[in-house]
């Protein structure tokens, strides 16, 4: 007789990337946040002629500066994003967590002159685009109406305050959960 359950890997692109920021977390941990710092970290001024400078574009969002940076970011990606890439499809999903990193990475850039690094623009990206999991077409879901004002709030409330980088990645990452989550209705 086997064992009454298995383990399966049941969200691809999800579970990859936890793992993924797990290893780039505990490389930067050995090298004394070395590499963190050079290969998932996003830095202006924009380096256009650097391959290295196109990969920190993304990379970021695999990049955290602790344990607990980590844990707060992957909580969230870990209980929405299975829901979300059953909904979409693991290359969809893939598709607008690397989109949203590169928006998020570029316009950081732009505005502040300190790096950027850590998921919390995917998780914002997840947290609104989970409201549009149930919409039906010509409806626009109270859940995500709430999730929006709560969340532009909060950030509005937050962004007085002294940490403006991280956000305007959650600000961008919910900017790009509700383009995705309508664009993606569409016929």
């Amino acid at each position: 007789m086997g064992p009454p359950f298995r383990v399966r890997y049941n969200a691809p692109v999800v579970l990859s990337y936890t793992l993924l920021a797990i290893g780039v977390l505990m490389a930067g941990m050995l090298t004394g946040g070395r590499v963190t710092g050079q290969w998932f970290t996003v830095y202006p001024p924009m380096e256009f002629a650097s391959p290295a400078s196109w990969f920190r574009l993304v990379s970021h969002a695999a990049g955290h500066a602790n344990w607990s940076h980590l844990a707060g970011n992957f909580v969230f990606i870990l209980l929405l994003g299975p829901v979300l890439e059953e909904k979409y499809g693991s290359l969809n999903l893939f598709e607008m967590i690397l989109i949203t990193a590169a928006v998020t990475g570029l316009i950081s850039i732009m505005v502040f002159s300190q790096g950027l690094l850590g998921a919390s623009g995917v998780v914002f990206m997840f947290i609104v685009l989970s409201s549009f999991v149930n919409v039906r077409q010509g409806e626009i879901p109270l859940t995500f109406i709430l999730v929006v004002v709560l969340f532009l709030g909060k950030e509005v409330i937050d962004g007085a305050q002294a940490d403006n980088v991280s956000q305007l990645a959650h600000i961008i990452g919910g900017l790009c959960g509700a383009a995705f989550g309508y664009f993606r209705l569409r016929p």
